[in-house]
């Protein structure tokens, strides 16, 4: 029996709470957004534990009069600069949100330029995420798939308990889904828990390639939209909100750096990674005021 599926349009994905929606924009969008997306965007690099990231990133949000703004932390060395939405990202969140029926704040945009640059597999992280929202996914440019896989605690948990010891663990469930220009993927926080999720690399010849994955010369850009409860002042020096230790913008605290301040967050970010049955107030109720991450190692390395 095979463990691995393509699944799309119609389909439960993931733990159910989840869909592919097609033509998410109207055609009059839809045609004109990736170039002006493109042009409009101010694309940036970023860096994990030392290194470049295989795509191009930026990211935008719903800055306040008093110019604050909504933060969304995972593990990155420093998060590129946060901007306003620009025209046409703010045209593509009007129909994100008409379609959820809840708002989203902030987005995470990542220009995959060619079928080299990926995104590994994880789950996003959920500390600054408002508890039981969707996470969503829109797609523009050439299709690229997600693969959706059950995390390993999961997927032996019921399996394996009568297996003999020597023999090898039960594949993980895998579900394939491909992205297609104009294309809305809707996480379920269910699924988010249970799953990891990624884009893999896709070095095919074009030959190989269908036209929906040579379009716009296969170079694809995502949009990551998330409804964050967690901010920071205007110039970056406090914070507040679902994942901070203080839940108003009037008792806010100071902004923390360094290894020390970083290290129990970097942990829970990695067991949110690998545990499925992860306990979000154990490991980010008690709030976090850190927002670069710098760990004992990387220090060390610095030496």
């Amino acid at each position: 029996m095979s463990h691995s599926q393509t699944l799309g349009v119609g389909d439960a994905l993931g733990t159910g709470d989840s869909y592919l929606t097609l033509n998410v924009l109207p055609p009059d969008l839809a045609a004109v957004a990736f170039d002006r997306l493109r042009e409009q965007v101010k694309w940036d690099v970023m860096h994990h534990r030392g290194g470049e990231v295989p795509r191009l990133v930026a990211v935008e949000g719903l800055v306040s009069t008093d110019g604050s703004y909504p933060i969304y932390r995972h593990p990155a060395d420093e998060s590129p600069i946060l901007h306003p939405f620009s025209p046409t990202v703010e045209a593509i969140r009007q129909h994100v949100q008409g379609v959820l029926q809840h708002p989203v704040n902030h987005v995470l945009i990542q220009f995959y330029r060619t079928g080299t640059d990926y995104i590994s597999e994880h789950s996003d992280k959920t500390i600054d995420v408002v508890r039981g929202s969707n996470i969503v996914n829109v797609s523009l440019g050439a299709q690229r798939v997600m693969t959706l896989r059950l995390k390993r605690e999961r997927a032996q948990s019921a399996e394996t308990e009568d297996l003999d010891p020597g023999q090898p663990p039960t594949p993980r469930t895998t579900q394939r889904i491909p992205l297609p220009h104009n294309s809305m993927f809707v996480m379920g926080p269910e699924t988010n828990a249970k799953w990891l999720h990624g884009i893999k690399q896709d070095n095919r010849f074009i030959t190989y390639k269908s036209e929906a994955e040579t379009f716009q010369l296969g170079e694809r850009i995502s949009l990551t939209f998330r409804h964050i409860g967690t901010f920071l002042n205007g110039d970056q020096t406090r914070i507040w909100g679902q994942g901070a230790t203080s839940k108003t913008a009037d008792t806010a605290q100071p902004v923390l750096h360094g290894a020390k301040e970083s290290e129990n967050l970097v942990i829970a970010f990695g067991a949110e990674n690998h545990q499925i049955d992860f306990d979000w107030d154990k490991h980010y109720g008690m709030g976090f005021d850190v927002v670069n991450f710098k760990t004992k190692d990387d220090e060390e390395q610095m030496l």
